[in-house]
């Protein structure tokens, strides 16, 4: 018995990196997953690999968490076709890449807002009646250490997740009366995102793993899905509105973070 069996989940953005590893781990503890994906390849080949690996139910949903429509689809299409939905993941993002503050568009601003912000608003609102009807609501938002720590080039990454910080702790504050616990994971992980910045400059990410306490990055189903599922999970039950570090220590003394960039 798993301690999620009989849960649902929805994760977006779940068809690679840390969205993959946190559908994985909340499956390999049993719960039925909705993938989320702009990247229809990517989602389904997710969600057959959580179906022949764990043997869960996994259905796949063509998802721009950036479009109203798409997100309010998504989370009535889990209450639907699962006939309850227990765990909301807001994870979805793509890069924006990187520019200085004087010279990052005010588009590329507004696209993360719209990602990170907007997209997770409309997510948990839409949800909320189902995450409060059975006491198991769970809602788990990636933000991450380049919002705390204030990491150079990436303004529009930085102040969305940190926007959406602030949104869940609301969330959590307001909702606890209904059992509905919302927490953030800040993660240090081997996501796409990463593992292109690690092809263009390796010897930045060499010193960064290097830096790492634990002198690597985590893993994305092992390092980050774990906590995700345990957040997920009764054993999380009287927490809410709080920030995970999933980062091996990094956060303790900060990161080191200055790609090259004009």
């Amino acid at each position: 018995m798993g301690k999620l069996d009989g849960r649902v989940a929805v994760v977006t953005g779940a068809g690679m990196g840390i969205g993959r590893g946190v559908a994985g781990a909340l499956a390999r503890d049993g719960a039925d997953i909705l993938v989320a994906d702009v990247d229809a390849e990517a989602g389904a080949d997710t969600a057959r690999w959580l179906t022949d690996r764990w043997g869960v139910r996994a259905e796949f949903v063509h998802t721009d968490v950036t479009d109203r429509e798409q997100v309010h689809a998504m989370v009535d299409t889990a209450a639907r076709e699962f006939g309850r939905l227990d765990i909301l993941v807001n994870n979805a993002w793509r890069s924006l890449g990187f520019a200085r503050m004087e010279k990052t568009p005010e588009d590329s601003m507004r696209a993360g807002f719209d990602m990170a912000v907007m997209a997770a608003f409309w997510a948990m609102q839409r949800a909320f009646p189902e995450l409060a009807r059975h006491g198991t609501g769970r809602v788990i938002n990636m933000c991450s250490l380049n919002g705390v720590n204030a990491h150079m080039y990436s303004v529009s990454y930085n102040a969305a997740k940190e926007a959406l910080r602030s949104m869940t702790r609301t969330a959590a504050r307001e909702w606890a009366p209904k059992q509905v616990c919302c927490n953030v994971i800040c993660p240090g992980a081997q996501s796409a995102a990463y593992r292109r910045v690690a092809e263009a400059d390796p010897e930045m990410a060499a010193t960064q793993a290097a830096a790492n306490p634990m002198g690597r990055i985590g893993d994305p189903l092992d390092d980050i899905g774990t906590v995700a599922a345990f957040l997920a999970s009764d054993d999380s039950r009287y927490l809410t509105g709080n920030t995970l570090f999933v980062d091996g220590g990094s956060h303790i003394n900060g990161v080191q973070w200055a790609p090259n960039v004009d």
